[in-house]
């Protein structure tokens, strides 16, 4: 079983309707797909990997397995011979590019290159919205002004660089723990010759099949809080591997944490409405950052429970 590819280029012409479908079909159905031809030019990507990857073997690698909480984890579970598992940490190298904080200094071309890119991402994950806009009924724009709190440009876009190492011991330690992504619209360019990645799909965990220079699409909770369930967030993880370095670029189209968070009025029913008090909560996205990162492995469920007593 594979996730949905989805042409993005077919929106522009005949086939547009097959698209626009396709990509309904993508998050109803399955909260994660991939995209091609999506606009961001190979050349652009290929930069992309390149200083992504001499910036882990510059910046990062050797802190990683010299300094790093799981490689020293790992070495005394290995030491006591037993059978355990690392369970409350990830075997993983990752910082963060956001508009405010300082980005990795020594790797030349770096700050351009994933500059670039962030535009480009951010305009892509735009579109996106869009298009899950008019899937579901709602007005154009509605997402985008709703993570952003109304008008402006007060949304946050990030992107959490990761590599996840080759481990000596795959079987004792998680890549990524699974788990349901807390925002908006997420856009991973993922490694296209190690793969890891997989989602949990009708009880069964299925690999997000490697295709090179797509991008990975998948939605989070603010997505299934604003679609009222139509289009909910799904478990994933990152399994390690004994060979080679897995590379991940994951972008988030989050909302501002002053957003104010709750199943658009067009697709609440009136009659619905009493129900969906049950359901869906109304919150402020900052709130609800201040549960998850305390409860990012665990359910979903619970989260949305705690901001509606907050």
């Amino acid at each position: 079983m594979a996730i949905p590819v989805i042409d993005f280029s077919k929106l522009d012409g005949e086939e547009r309707a097959m698209a626009m479908a396709q990509i309904a079909n993508g998050c109803q159905e399955w909260g994660f797909f991939q995209l091609v031809n999506h606009g961001i030019s190979v050349e652009l990507l290929e930069k992309v990997k390149r200083v992504t990857s001499e910036c882990y073997k510059l910046e990062r690698e050797e802190k990683f397995f010299k300094n790093s909480a799981p490689v020293k984890l790992l070495k005394e579970l290995v030491e006591k011979k037993t059978v355990e598992k690392l369970e409350n940490i990830d075997w993983e190298d990752v910082f963060l590019l956001s508009d405010d904080n300082e980005w990795p200094p020594k790797t030349p071309g770096f700050k351009e290159t994933m500059t670039e890119y962030r535009a480009e991402l951010k305009k892509l994950a735009e579109k996106l919205m869009e298009v899950m806009d008019e899937n579901l009924g709602i007005p154009k724009g509605y997402i985008k002004k709703a993570f952003n709190g109304g008008e402006g440009e007060k949304a946050f876009f990030g992107t959490k660089v990761s590599h996840y190492p080759p481990c000596p011991n795959p079987e004792m330690v998680n890549g990524l723990r699974a788990h349901t992504d807390a925002g908006g619209v997420i856009l991973l360019f993922q490694d296209d010759k190690v793969d890891g990645l997989q989602i949990l799909k009708n009880g069964q965990w299925i690999d997000v099949q490697p295709i090179p220079n797509s991008i990975v699409i998948n939605t989070g909770d603010q997505i299934e809080v604003l679609s009222n369930g139509r289009y909910k967030s799904v478990w994933h993880r990152v399994n390690v591997m004994q060979n080679g370095t897995r590379r991940s670029i994951a972008s988030f189209y989050n909302p501002s944490y002053n957003a104010t968070m709750e199943p658009a009025k067009e697709l609440m029913e009136k009659e619905n409405e009493e129900v969906n008090q049950l359901g869906y909560p109304k919150f402020m996205f900052g709130d609800y950052m201040s549960v998850y990162t305390k409860q990012k492995f665990q359910p979903k469920e619970p989260r949305f429970q705690a901001v509606r007593t907050l």
